[in-house]
């Protein structure tokens, strides 16, 4: 399979699904990587050999024109998922379009509780004990696509956002990585 991930930060998330694919627990290659501003995910994929491209959306008139800009990019290179790998951009109806149900995210919360920018911060202000993340199918609505895994994560009695949400990075990272895995074998057996 011919995946492109698209990441707005240090890429730790890629970082975990090339290493993957490098180590054979993924059947797919990461043929590009794309980004919203200049960040370490860039150069994680870089090093990995992959295509990179950079969609700015201050190059762009609107919201609609960047969507269009960035769509076309992906689409260039053919990809047969597409992975929001640590990407902070809402995209719009059209280009979800364009690539479901091969557009998969992941969300720091037990969807669907606690969707949006701030699902950590959400989680401890209602005073859970247990959060987690998910990996879902995009869909049009913010955070409300199929559920393709699930992973717990206790809420400590001394965490803050910081320390919780990087808990809930590092198990996200094994489901991204374990849901991709997946995703690939069964299209394998189609």
């Amino acid at each position: 399979m011919r995946i492109v991930a698209l990441v707005s930060g240090s890429g730790t998330t890629l970082q975990a699904v090339l290493d993957a694919v490098a180590e054979g627990r993924i059947d797919a290659n990461v043929v590009a990587v794309g980004a919203d501003k200049d960040c370490h995910g860039l150069e994680r994929a870089q090093g990995a050999g992959a295509d990179t491209f950079l969609v700015e959306p201050s190059a762009y008139p609107d919201r609609p024109a960047w969507n269009r800009a960035l769509q076309q990019a992906v689409e260039r290179h053919e990809p047969d998922l597409v992975l929001l790998a640590g990407f902070m951009r809402i995209l719009d109806e059209e280009f979800v379009t364009a690539f479901a149900p091969a557009l998969i995210n992941t969300h720091p919360a037990l969807l669907p509780s606690f969707p949006g920018a701030h699902g950590v911060r959400d989680a401890l202000a209602h005073g859970v004990k247990i959060t987690g993340a998910t990996v879902h199918r995009v869909t049009a609505a913010v955070d409300s696509g199929q559920i393709l895994g699930q992973v717990a994560v206790p809420v400590l009695a001394d965490d803050d956002e910081a320390t919780l949400h990087e808990r809930i990075k590092t198990a996200e990272r094994d489901l991204f990585v374990d849901v991709v895995a997946e995703l690939c074998a069964d299209a394998d057996t189609q």
